[in-house]
């Protein structure tokens, strides 16, 4: 038993020493999530895709209960250098089935959705009321998750609208940040 939390302990300090030299990067960022969530007992990490961008960490997967999820959410969240947590993870049910995104698709489901998201971009990038630089687009089984910052309401429910109308969109998740001046 003692030789297991010894190696444990020891897996657990060389992933966070890995994450705190490159948690400047999206990537390490996400690295650094991720050694927290595999350090923790409640946590199973093994069921939750952590992805960074621009210090907004995107938490995916099926958990086994509310204590995991909301376990997992605050690990995130006082995790250095996390602007915002995204959620989404959903807790199985009693028939061991969640209802998050699945992260093993078929190669044309990818493309699908590249798709989708290659269009909303465009959309984005055409709207002279929208700045789509600052607006990225991710698309999972054709919902759209907007994350970013925007100046204003307006052009939130532009970007919204935008991307609402782009083919292949089923629904649009905004995580957009009015911009605080």
């Amino acid at each position: 038993m003692r030789q297991r939390f010894l190696s444990l302990f020891s897996l657990t300090l060389a992933l966070c020493l890995a994450a705190a030299g490159c948690a400047r990067t999206d990537a390490g960022l996400a690295a650094k999530v991720k050694t927290k969530l595999a350090a923790d007992e409640t946590v199973k990490a093994s069921s939750i895709d952590v992805e960074a961008h621009q210090g907004v960490v995107t938490l995916t997967g099926n958990v086994n209960s509310p204590a995991e999820k909301d376990q997992a959410i605050a690990l995130a969240r006082n995790t250095e250098g996390v602007r915002d947590v995204v959620d989404r993870i959903a807790t199985r049910t009693g028939d061991g089935r969640g209802d998050a995104p699945d992260t093993d698709r078929t190669a044309g489901e990818v493309i699908d959705d590249a798709t989708v998201t290659r269009h909303v971009k465009a959309a984005l990038l055409d709207d002279p009321q929208v700045k789509g630089l600052q607006i990225d687009v991710d698309t999972r089984e054709g919902v759209v998750y907007l994350t970013g910052t925007v100046r204003s309401e307006a052009e939130r429910d532009r970007a919204v609208q935008l991307a609402r109308q782009a083919q292949g969109v089923r629904d649009v998740q905004s995580n957009l940040k009015i911009q605080s001046t």
